[in-house]
């Protein structure tokens, strides 16, 4: 046996456990069915896109089921949708660890005669049928680079730990807070961008180092729901606290006893409940052959923008949380 042979089985063994239980569940050639797979289940950025999905869902009479890998690993993401396509759902949502790993499995499943969506982090665009993305990648890029600037008064060190290096919606928005720190702020100093793979405890790791290794960092920005609660509580323990700005993207609970004992003053996101009602209202207008329209009204989401051209629907602006509105929310 190879050593890729024997790199891939426990991939395949642990897919194998995920779909075993959840396939017995799932009907066959179903019409109704969509299939919601995340990065990787059990953090609460996809908890809430699920419970958002799952509502909406509920709501247009459609069965739902979510599933996916334990880890963000690309290879682990391909086998768990492989062995879904036999149970033929109606639609099948991706969020998409690796943008060209998912491509061979995706366009399978389109010439199976399955719609296939992707949602918060694109593939190639040949192998889906639509992209749901929760905002425009370069005023998101561009805005957080506009917090951090803010907190640092256009001048000094930053680092930023972002999650899979081949996630496209992380390196998209990374993109822009380059060419935004560029065009705005030449004073300010990049001086490395590390992998956490949407995982806090290696976040941490990550944090940790850079404040070893670079004494006159002044911020870090965390490209990944993960990635900003390990880098406060990194900062936090270092009795760093007050002197290097933490910023970046995530969802309130995890921020909030950072925010409110001032280690962090602000968090970026948009609400991932609403992304799922948005994946959820597009995959029943492809069951039901209808096209997304620029503007149209998605209850409990609002209006969206839409591109024909690109195969696009995007959900809006970006949010803040502070310790002024950050308890107005939950998830």
């Amino acid at each position: 046996m190879t050593r890729s042979r024997v790199a891939r089985w426990p991939r395949l063994a642990l897919a194998g456990l995920l779909l075993t239980g959840a396939c017995s569940r799932l009907p066959r050639n179903s019409t109704s069915l969509l299939v919601m797979v995340p990065k990787l289940v059990g953090i609460p950025y996809f908890n809430a896109a699920r419970e958002g999905a799952s509502q909406e869902a509920q709501r247009l009479g459609l069965q739902f089921f979510f599933t996916g890998p334990t880890a963000s690993d690309a290879g682990l993401q391909v086998d768990v949708l492989a062995g879904l396509l036999a149970r033929h759902p109606a639609v099948l949502a991706v969020s998409c660890d690796d943008t060209n790993a998912v491509v061979p499995v995706l366009r399978r499943a389109r010439r199976y005669g399955i719609f296939v969506l992707t949602y918060d982090s694109d593939a190639q665009p040949e192998a889906r049928d639509w992209f749901i993305t929760q905002v425009d990648d370069e005023t998101l890029g561009r805005h957080v680079m506009d917090v951090l600037a803010a907190e640092l008064g256009g001048r000094g060190q930053f680092a930023i730990v972002t999650g899979s290096l081949t996630a496209s919606n992380l390196n998209a928005w990374l993109h822009w807070m380059k060419v935004e720190q560029q065009e705005k702020y030449p004073a300010m100093q990049l001086v490395a961008i590390v992998p956490g793979n949407d995982d806090q405890q290696l976040s941490f790791v990550q944090a940790q180092s850079l404040l070893q290794a670079y004494p006159n960092l002044r911020g870090i920005i965390g490209n990944s729901s993960a990635a900003p609660p390990a880098i406060a509580r990194a900062v936090e323990q270092a009795g760093m606290a007050g002197k290097i700005a933490v910023t970046g993207l995530t969802t309130p609970d995890p921020m909030r006893p950072y925010i409110k004992d001032g280690t962090v003053n602000t968090i970026t996101l948009w609400d991932p409940r609403k992304l799922g009602r948005l994946t959820a209202a597009v995959a029943n207008m492809l069951i039901h052959h209808q096209t997304p329209e620029d503007g149209m009204e998605i209850p409990g989401v609002g209006r969206v923008r839409v591109s024909t051209e690109r195969h696009t629907v995007v959900m809006g602006l970006p949010l803040d949380f502070t310790r002024d509105n950050i308890d107005q929310y939950s998830f």
